[in-house]
């Protein structure tokens, strides 16, 4: 009848269906078999491997941090937190009702703090922004208030670094210039990748790759372990008078550990380098400052491993002669890894590649003859290209491969740096309609982009949408120091992507109040002071915090 035959139809789809099922289950799983060395290496090890991940995390947040030796004030000192003032007309500002083209984002306010007692405070905004020969639509803090001498002189900062994957925060601008479905950017076919090198009183950025002419000898490319932050392996870091004979820092326990190494970042927005001041979690049999500051010596070299490719670190870069100072550094409480700062730019032109999904690094000799450019140069260049094909069939130990030439033409935008005292790199870029210009901090560990403004002088509407205390206080009063706010309104999170979501946490107000810091602080964001520490110097203040939201 027609209810059996109704019921037995149903039955031959239910079976057929359960059939198909196991035969798309079936199918993936041959996929996968067959294709598992790729998969492998799509996976980021950052992401997967549970001991890496924790070690990555801890990197991350202290290159966010900051590693920079800062006054700690005591309960009576608490309004002096810095030896000067943050001084506002020795910076230029932002005029926001002279650009033509700027569209304020007033309900997206923040208010940020730094462990030492930094604190800026703004708003979000979208405008045109020129860097080198390219300009963009692209979104930006407006910072209304400022109260660390840290910014004296300079106009705001500009990161290069990776932004967070699945953030609702906007798009760091160098990924807006070169944002394919930007429709107001003259730069949507440039390769996104830069580099960047240093010498010790100029500094260079090029965007869309690296000119042949900077680099000594080949490039050497090795894969990111991480999505998020530019952080390769290091699998060994020796010190000596010569290789040979140098004694080595990173003693792994066991050679499984060495497969990834230390996890380390390549952060310009750090001086020095800084080497791990414990055992790793037990996995070094030594703790690598405490060897370091025992076999400290001038005329002592550093070599360092990153896909069994060694790069050497001489005592020219590592030490400060002009200042007297070393400049290495133990990392803080917590973090597990190397930061690798502005010591290995000066010999190194390192390439950051985030084209794909996983970056890649890039790194070769400089060239020490390179005359570096005095305004931006935009130029044509066949260059040597990272090669992915082999780089992504890696699997295990890290490796790193030589570049493979291409003849393709690739523009290459150069851009001078401002190099301050090997300390401090500054880089003039322009804002709205008709273009402002502003000197702004370079910093590739950070997406932070942000520039002043006259925050009394702002347009009535916006005024009017922003909180009423960003007018009742005043940052550089001894007053605000003692204050603790966030964003007083609700809507989208501030424009800090990367850099924004640290919130106050036991462990982090513990630890600042055992070394009798009296400022204690959302910890947000943003600009890391670089300086070099005196071997004799006092060990640096360690610090702890969530782990970041943006």
């Amino acid at each position: 009848d027609v209810d059996s035959g109704r019921k037995a139809r149903n039955d031959a789809n239910s079976y057929f269906a359960e059939q198909d099922t196991k035969m798309d289950v079936s199918a993936l799983e041959n996929f996968e078999a067959r294709h598992s060395d790729e998969m492998a290496r799509d996976a980021l090890p950052c992401e997967t491997d549970k001991n890496l991940k924790l070690q990555c995390a801890s990197l991350s947040r202290a290159a966010r941090m900051g590693h920079r030796k800062f006054k700690v004030a005591d309960e009576l000192t608490s309004n002096q937190l810095f030896d000067e003032p943050y001084r506002a007309e020795d910076s230029r500002h932002f005029a926001v009702e002279k650009s033509s083209t700027f569209v304020p984002q007033s309900s997206q306010t923040f208010d940020l703090n730094y462990a030492d007692g930094s604190h800026l405070r703004g708003f979000s905004g979208v405008d045109q922004v020129y860097m080198g020969n390219y300009k963009a639509t692209s979104p930006f803090g407006v910072i209304t208030d400022c109260n660390s001498p840290d910014f004296n002189g300079v106009d705001g900062i500009l990161g290069f670094g990776l932004p967070k994957p699945g953030s609702s925060m906007p798009t760091p601008v160098l990924f807006a210039m070169t944002d394919s479905e930007n429709k107001d950017t003259n730069a949507a076919n440039l390769e996104r990748k830069f580099s960047f090198f240093s010498t010790d009183d100029a500094a260079e950025v090029q965007l869309g790759g690296y000119d042949p002419a900077t680099a000594a000898d080949t490039m050497w490319y090795t894969p990111a372990l991480s999505a998020e932050d530019f952080i390769v392996g290091a699998s060994s870091l020796t010190f000596g008078h010569d290789h040979d004979s140098a004694v080595e820092l990173l003693q792994f326990k066991d050679d499984s550990q060495k497969k990834y190494g230390a996890p380390s970042i390549m952060d310009s927005g750090t001086s020095c380098l800084v080497i791990p001041s414990d055992n790793m979690q037990g996995q070094l049999a030594n703790v690598p400052w405490d060897d370091f500051a025992a076999k400290w010596a001038k005329g002592k070299n550093f070599w360092l491993t990153i896909g069994q490719k060694t790069w050497e670190i001489p005592f020219s870069s590592w030490y400060l002669a002009d200042t007297d100072q070393t400049c290495v550094q133990p990392s803080p409480a917590g973090m597990q890894g190397l930061l690798v700062g502005d010591v290995f730019f000066r010999e190194y032109v390192v390439e950051f590649d985030m084209t794909e999904h996983k970056p890649i690094i890039g790194i070769a000799p400089l060239n020490k003859n390179y005359k570096l450019v005095s305004q931006p140069s935009l130029s044509s260049f066949e260059l040597d290209r990272a090669p992915k094909s082999k780089l992504t069939l890696l699997r295990g130990n890290e490796i790193m491969y030589p570049a493979e030439h291409s003849e393709v033409l690739t523009q290459v935008d150069r851009i001078p740096i401002v190099n301050k005292k090997g300390t401090q790199y500054f880089m003039d870029v322009g804002l709205g309609t008709p273009r402002q210009k502003f000197t702004v901090i370079f910093d590739t560990g950070s997406t932070v982009f942000g520039v002043f403004t006259k925050k009394n002088e702002l347009p009535t509407q916006i005024k009017n949408e922003l909180p009423s205390y960003y007018f009742s206080q005043n940052l550089r009063s001894p007053d605000a120091h003692a204050l603790m706010q966030v964003s007083a309104k609700s809507g989208p999170l501030p424009f800090f992507s990367r850099d924004a979501g640290y919130m106050s946490s036991p462990s982090f107000l513990g630890g600042l109040a055992a070394l009798n810091c009296a400022l204690v602080a959302a910890v947000v964001v943003l600009y890391r002071r670089r300086r070099g520490v005196k071997m004799a110097a006092d060990m640096p203040v360690r610090q702890s915090a969530s782990t970041y939201g943006a």
